[in-house]
């Protein structure tokens, strides 16, 4: 089957998947902290980056290749990189392309956790984020300057499910020489939304959400298009002298995947944020079922919409599937089936009532979490965005009674009784 090109269903199964000498269906966990080198030359060889092979599972291991690998092929990237969680896989990502005094410029519609690392964490150690007033490509390009070293956006921001479009921005992040780099946790890895269709150069991914699905391990993903011109003159730590390699050019020694090695070598080396053989055996399975478990929960995602949206206890419903959504277009083109597997409601009367809504759930969790099999209802004014200021939360969306809603797998009927009765409450 070299000759062809495989489907998304075929290849979230088949991807990274290689027989070994035992013949076993299942892929082995790997539980080791080191590998044996054959020969002192060898192991001189793998420490130089001359000759492949395993060193010590910080950096790889061959459970956390197979999943690699199978995330590379779905997503058509020359290869990627597992961390330990979806903040690790930024985290590398940004530090491996800006150094202290250099900027990136990102979308305001960004998940908390994000916006704390980029306007907090990583200007005290130097690298400056400018929040942009919008995500329009206008907005983005005004902040771009000779220091600027990334565009950053989120395929749909979380939580208003704002759509980001992505093919302006690569235009704009190309005409001034820096790779954009786009978050698709809401993309589901790759199966609703695959960004690198549309010019983005690097994907981040919260593997924690619909990869792995069962709420059963945390972990990242750092994708690399291999599209990039690295040898562009803003990049030295990439295409130039390597300071922890005696001298070794990056760019000149792997090619298109000189971003996924730097990342790898120096960012997981430095940092350790590498995920666990077992936790990344966990990703494989989860990935064998994404595209079922996505299809039905975005199915969910429009009969729970239309019956809050025709709830006189409900304000509001923000669902990119219904076409009065500001980013129903924008869905449409970038997003398979146009929507998502999320939605966003507000509800009627106060903070107090809110929570009470939330509490008398019986089927939804009450948790800080998407792409679960378990349907589950967030209140992000008091969890995803509280470290926020109360400009930053209306900046963001965030308003008190706001209610993110990820779907599960369960009979949608069953959720849409519950929240009658967790309504009529009210």
């Amino acid at each position: 089957m070299a000759d062809r090109k495989l489907h998304f269903e075929t290849l979230q199964i088949h991807g990274g998947y290689h027989v070994d000498a035992s013949q076993s269906r299942g892929i082995a966990i790997h539980p080791t902290a080191a590998y044996h080198f054959p020969t002192c030359d060898y192991a001189a060889n793998l420490f130089t980056l001359s000759e492949a092979g395993y060193i010590y599972t910080r950096l790889h291991n061959p459970t956390t290749a197979a999943y690699e690998e199978r995330i590379a092929a779905l997503y058509g990237g020359v290869g990627a990189l597992a961390t330990a969680s979806g903040m690790s896989a930024i985290l590398l990502t940004v530090t491996s392309l800006a150094n202290a005094g250099q900027n990136i410029v990102a979308s305001p519609y960004l998940y908390g956790g994000t916006h704390n690392q980029f306007v907090i964490s990583l200007r005290n150690v130097g690298i400056e984020c400018r929040l942009a007033k919008s995500d329009s490509p206008e907005d983005m390009a005004a902040l771009v300057d000779e220091n600027t070293r990334a565009l950053f956006v989120e395929s749909m921001g979380n939580p208003t499910c704002r759509v980001a479009d992505i093919e302006a921005l690569a235009k704009v992040a190309h005409e001034s020489n820096v790779p954009l780099i786009v978050d698709n946790t809401f993309g589901a890895g790759g199966y609703l939304c695959n960004p690198f269709e549309w010019g983005a150069d690097i994907i981040t991914d919260s593997a924690t959400k619909w990869i792995n699905g069962h709420g059963t391990a945390m972990g990242g993903i750092i994708v690399d298009g291999g599209t990039f011109n690295w040898g562009c003159g803003k990049y030295p730590s990439i295409d130039g002298p390597s300071e922890g390699y005696h001298g070794l050019n990056l760019y000149e020694a792997f090619g298109s995947q000189a971003f996924i090695v730097k990342c790898r070598v120096d960012g997981m080396r430095d940092f350790g944020c590498c995920p666990s053989p077992f936790d990344a055996y966990l990703m494989l399975l989860g990935l064998e079922t994404l595209s079922l478990r996505v299809k039905h929960e975005v199915e969910s995602a429009y009969k729970l919409a239309e019956f809050c949206r025709n709830h006189p206890k409900v304000e509001r419903v923000s669902f990119v599937g219904f076409e009065d959504h500001p980013s129903h277009a924008l869905a449409k083109k970038y997003f398979k089936f146009g929507a998502s597997a999320v939605l966003t409601i507000e509800l009627k009367g106060t903070l107090e009532s809110t929570i009470k809504f939330v509490e008398s759930l019986k089927l939804s969790g009450n948790m800080t979490m998407i792409g679960d099999s378990i349907s589950v209802v967030t209140h992000p004014a008091s969890t995803t965005h509280k470290q926020l200021s109360d400009e930053a939360k209306r900046a963001a969306g965030i308003t008190p009674t706001l209610l993110r809603v990820s779907l599960g797998l369960e009979n949608v009927e069953d959720i849409i009784a519950d929240y009658e009765q967790a309504l009529a409450n009210l």
